[in-house]
């Protein structure tokens, strides 16, 4: 799989952003359902030329959403659901970091 399909987004947030300045230097990605472990950390390598020194996957489950609109051609109202996705908790070595995120 292609390093750029493998990572969709970084995931910028208050508590991602206390990972990444933290000493543990963790950054937190939006990843393809399909990918795995390796391919994320040869993603992560390729894309930023950094060396990553672990990586954790969690499965995001969709939340339950009440009141939402059932079809788009109708006028009913009924629960609904978000999407389901993968996050990627990318552990980097001590003194690297993404320059992209810096100053975000």
């Amino acid at each position: 799989m292609d390093s750029y399909k493998v990572i969709i987004e970084p995931v910028l947030t208050e508590k991602t952003n206390f990972l990444r300045e933290g000493e543990s230097k963790k950054y937190v990605f939006k990843v393809d359902k399909k990918a795995n472990k390796i391919q994320v950390m040869s993603a992560v390598k390729d894309l930023f030329s950094v060396n990553p020194v672990s990586c954790n996957i969690v499965n995001v489950s969709g939340k339950k959403k009440a009141n939402v609109p059932v079809s788009a051609k109708s006028f009913k109202r009924g629960f609904g659901r978000t999407a389901s996705w993968k996050k990627a908790i990318v552990t980097l070595t001590s003194g690297e970091k993404i320059d992209a995120f810096e100053g975000v």
